[in-house]
Formats: structure tokens, C-alpha cells, sequence
């Protein structure tokens, strides 16, 4: 086992206002796209917030959470699929179909990826110490000036 699973990201923006707006097509459609590629739903939860809809759907192989924002044209879709080989890009292109966005951005994560030695990541930052230094060299300056 290389991986356990994949998870893409989505980010649909500028939707077409009739795919954003009705949440009763968005779950239908994601039921229809799911059991079309051969996905056994077990479950499916659906809510109505006053600036969003939100569905999510479990089934063996994952789960799907998306949520649509009205006003905004805009939707965020996470599909987590649990096998190494999983396409979660076939979910994608049905659903970019759908919402018929101006511009995409996806992310792929694999998870669980034990393949590679896992090391702490650390971050430092130079810039304000060299800032400090550029901004005292700067006041030493203008009171030598100053006598």
C-alpha cells in the first residue's frame, strides 16, 4: 500500500446563477452523478443556511461535501475517495458540467502517503531581523547627521 486515499479540493467561481441558487437540483444531480459511476450512496445530509446550501453524501468508498453560495456564485467541493487507485477527478468533470463555472482551481492531496520519510516541517523567517538592522543602521544615520 502506497496511499490510503485522494482528496481533491474544489473551488468553482462564478457559477451560472440557476446551479447555485436551487439546492433540491444540486443534490439530485449529485445523487445522479455518484450512482452513475457506479458509487452505492449510503447516506446523503442536506441543509439550507441563509447564504449557502450544503449536501454531504458518505458511501463505501468516501464522501463528497459541497457547499453553494447563492449570492456569491461560488462553490466548494471536497470529494475524499479511500483507495489507492481512486479517480476522484471522475466525480469533477460531471459536476464542473453542472455548475458551468468561469474559473477552477482544484487541489489533489494524497493521503496517508507512507512511501516517504515524514520530517517535521519548520519555518523561519529573516526578514524582520534584517529590517531591524536596515531601520538601525537608518537611526544611527540621522543622529550622526544631527551634530
Amino acid at each position: 500500500m502506497k496511499l490510503l486515499s485522494r482528496h481533491l479540493m474544489i473551488d468553482f467561481y462564478h457559477c451560472k446563477e440557476e446551479s447555485v441558487s436551487d439546492g433540491a437540483a444540486i443534490e439530485r444531480h449529485l445523487r445522479d452523478t455518484l450512482t452513475s459511476l457506479g458509487y452505492e450512496i449510503e447516506a446523503t445530509s442536506a441543509r439550507v443556511f441563509d447564504d449557502q446550501f450544503a449536501v454531504t453524501v458518505i458511501f463505501p468508498e468516501g464522501h463528497l461535501a459541497i457547499h453553494a453560495y447563492r449570492e456569491l456564485h461560488y462553490v466548494a467541493l471536497d470529494v475524499f475517495l479511500c483507495k489507492e487507485d481512486a479517480e476522484p477527478e471522475s466525480i469533477y468533470r460531471p459536476l464542473k458540467n453542472f455548475f458551468a463555472p468561469d474559473k477552477t482551481k482544484t487541489t489533489l492531496i494524497k493521503r496517508g502517503d507512507f512511501t516517504k520519510e515524514i520530517k517535521p516541517k519548520t519555518k523561519t523567517r529573516f526578514a524582520p531581523v534584517r529590517k531591524l538592522k536596515i531601520t538601525g543602521a537608518n537611526v544611527i544615520r540621522i543622529l550622526s547627521n544631527q551634530k
